[in-house]
Parts: structure tokens; C-alpha cells; sequence
């Protein structure tokens, strides 16, 4: 009899494993595949993710991998761009990374381990078990297909937007605004960068990121309904897109030597799912997902297993009734992200920023501290509502209106 059984062990299984293991609790972790291995991702940790890795005692592990840091944002809207430094996460944490899925992800799961959660890998979950209306566990095949049944006080769906765990016990979808965007990456090598770069045009995104051993990734973003098309000639269509929008990243582009094939996907969804019920739980992707546009997916994983971890120490010690603690856990996750979810289902429509925008990126060339905290509300260190409440956009505005002229 486990304390939790979690079905995913990548960014929010893993770190979930972890922090119950650390505080005492039986965990299995199950994963269909093997580590290391690849998955479609955006690979940005924003900073307030690396603070957390620091304060689990991974970060070092990060910077051990060959991948560097990037403390600059250039931000593109076409006529001109802005450049700048977010604010960092917990008063020192000025670096994001972008480590590769094979990297991150075993340090995850090692992490795991160590800690003294128990990980089965190659195991396919079948079904879940269930008793009188509580989910009790699960059954499944191990790596040599042999049936086997475990049990547990809660079963967590750490297994993505296409969860099995999620589907099974019918959770509620709200908040849904669809899929809006498709995208493809590769990497290149001898593609320099200045920090990471983010082109914004009307119809289209690219972005462009430092990940290890000195490759770029770069990404082309387009309308849902273009997926196909663009998918019938990938190559051709990703680089007439950056060539026609973002030409000087085209050039170094064709400059370097892709390494790797293109991957992609036109499966984008923006959804909450009630995260909880009897005997289960959601995490990451499973329970809250959105547009990878503002590529929030890794830092939101690694802030909600943490919140999750909370909630079910609260709930096994008995200091509060377990499905109350489940439904405080719903609480402060939407609290934490409703608005960066409706910012990103605005930028995943891909429209022309309104003028009142353009007058924003206007007044902000120049002025290094309010270019910084716009930058932030990307990376999630300012508050959205709060910078782009009127109040604080006309000061900008008028602030730069008073500026010298260079």
C-alpha cells in the first residue's frame, strides 16, 4: 500500500514524487517510457522555476549540464524592439535556462529516487482501480508485460494533456478557450543569440533560445488552421516564415546547420480540469493547460506540484480533511495563474497589438526599468494586471512623453 501512486514522471510527476518522498511518504512513480528521452516542449524555465530548482537542490545539476543562462530579452514587434532584463524571482534569481527534455527530466526523475520514491519505468497504466466511488489504485504491465495491480491512498495524473488519469474519472474541462495556435522547432548549431528573442507579427510568432551544447532552438508559431499546410512542407514553410518576418534571425539561421528534425504539434488546448476527487488528483498539464506561446509549462509544473505536495502532507498527517485540502490546492493554483492564462489566449490569437499597445512599446524604448518589467510579465515576476492596469500604462506613456529626445 503506497501513499501515492503518480502516473507521469516528467516535470510535475517527478518534482511531485520528490517533495512527498522528502517528507516521509510511500510513493510509486510510474512512467510508459524510459529515461532519458525526448518530448515536445518548450524547454524554457522561467525564473521563478529556477528558484525553485535552487531551493530543491538541483540547480547546480542544471548548470552542470552544458546549457547557458540567459538573463536578456529581446522583444521584436517589427518596427523597432525592446531589450531588456526581467526582474528576478526571490530577489537574486536573475537566470532562466533551457535545458533539453533529455537532460531536465532524468535530473527530475533521479531527484525522485534519491529522495526514495520508487520508479517503475516502461510500465503502461491500464485502468484505474476503484472502490465504492474512491479510486484506489491502479492496474497495469510492467516493462516484461506482466500484470500487475498497486494500491494507494491517492492516485495523481502527472501524464499531460492527453491524461489517461484525467480521462478516466471524467474530470470537468472549464475555462476552455480552445486550440489557437500550431508550431515547430529544430535545432541549429552556429546560430548566435542575444539572449532569448521573441519576434511578434500579426498572424505569427518566432522564438528563438539558447539549450545545451551550444545549440539554438528556434521556433516558428502560426494559426491552428494552418497546421496542415505548413505540415506538408515543413523546411520550406519555416524558413519562408522567417524569412519574411524576421529576416535578420533567417539569415544567422541559414547561416548554421540544423541538427535534428523538426517537431511540432497542431494538438495546442487552453483548459482548466477540476484537479481533484475521491482517491485522485491532477498536476501540470494533466489539470491546468495553455498555449505554449508565453512557455509557462515547466515553471507552472514545477509551482503546482509543489502546491499539490502541500495540500496531500496536509491532508495524510490528518491536519485537514483530505478533499478540502484538495479543493485549497484548486484555489491557489487558479489563483496563481488566471491571468497569465487569459495574457497567453490573447497573445495565441495572434492578432495586431491595439494602439493603446503600440503607444506602451513606444514610450518604452529608453527606459530600462519599465522595458524590465514588461519583460516580467512574461516571465512572471510583475504582476499582470497590475502593469497593464491604465493607470500604470498612461504613466509610462506620459513619463516618456517628458523625456529628452536623443
Amino acid at each position: 500500500m503506497y501513499d501515492a501512486i503518480i502516473i507521469g514522471a516528467r516535470v510535475a510527476g517527478s518534482p511531485l514524487a520528490m517533495l512527498l518522498s522528502r517528507k516521509g511518504y510511500r510513493v510509486l512513480l510510474l512512467d510508459k517510457t524510459t529515461f532519458p528521452s525526448d518530448t515536445i516542449s518548450t524547454h524554457h524555465i522561467h525564473q521563478p522555476g529556477v528558484a525553485r530548482l535552487r531551493r530543491w537542490g538541483l540547480l547546480d545539476k542544471i548548470r552542470a549540464s552544458n546549457v547557458p543562462p540567459t538573463t536578456e530579452i529581446r522583444f521584436d514587434v517589427g518596427p523597432f524592439a525592446i531589450t531588456g532584463t526581467p526582474p528576478p524571482a526571490e530577489g537574486d534569481v536573475a537566470e532562466a535556462y533551457a535545458p533539453r527534455r533529455t537532460v531536465l527530466d532524468k535530473i527530475l526523475v533521479e531527484a525522485a529516487v534519491a529522495a526514495g520514491a520508487e520508479l517503475r519505468e516502461g510500465f503502461s497504466v491500464e485502468e484505474l482501480v476503484s472502490s465504492e466511488g474512491k479510486i484506489t489504485g491502479v492496474r497495469g504491465r510492467d516493462k516484461k508485460g506482466s500484470a500487475v495491480t498497486e494500491h494507494a491512498r491517492i492516485v495523481i495524473g502527472a501524464d499531460g494533456v492527453r491524461s489517461f488519469v484525467a480521462r478516466s474519472v471524467e474530470a470537468p474541462v472549464y475555462f476552455d478557450k480552445g486550440m489557437l495556435t500550431s508550431n515547430y522547432y529544430s535545432y541549429w548549431s552556429g546560430v548566435q543569440l542575444q539572449g532569448v528573442e521573441l519576434y511578434t507579427r500579426e498572424g505569427h510568432l518566432m522564438v528563438a533560445d539558447k539549450t545545451n551544447d551550444g545549440l539554438s532552438m528556434v521556433t516558428a508559431v502560426w494559426p491552428k488552421e494552418e497546421f496542415n499546410r505548413v505540415r506538408s512542407n515543413i523546411e520550406a514553410e519555416f524558413m519562408r516564415t522567417l524569412a519574411q518576418h524576421a529576416p535578420a534571425l533567417a539569415e544567422r539561421v541559414r547561416a548554421g546547420r540544423r541538427e535534428e528534425p523538426f517537431r511540432g504539434s497542431g494538438f495546442l488546448p487552453n483548459h482548466f480540469r477540476k484537479p481533484y476527487g475521491e482517491g485522485w488528483a491532477l498536476v501540470g498539464d494533466a489539470g491546468y493547460v495553455k498555449d505554449p506561446i508565453t512557455a509557462q509549462g515547466i515553471t507552472n509544473s514545477f509551482s503546482h506540484a509543489e502546491l499539490l505536495a502541500e495540500a496531500l502532507d496536509d491532508g495524510f498527517s490528518g491536519r485537514r480533511v483530505m478533499i478540502d485540502a484538495l479543493a485549497n490546492y484548486e484555489r491557489k493554483r487558479n489563483e496563481e495563474v488566471t491571468a497569465m492564462f487569459e495574457h497567453t489566449t490573447q497573445l495565441a490569437r495572434l492578432a495586431s497589438p491595439p494602439p493603446e499597445m503600440i503607444r506602451l512599446f513606444e514610450a518604452l524604448q529608453g527606459n530600462e526599468v519599465e522595458t524590465g518589467r514588461f519583460l516580467g510579465t512574461v516571465t512572471g515576476t510583475v504582476q499582470i494586471p497590475a502593469f497593464f492596469s491604465p493607470e500604470n500604462m498612461s504613466r509610462i506613456v506620459k513619463a516618456s512623453a517628458l523625456r529628452p529626445a536623443a
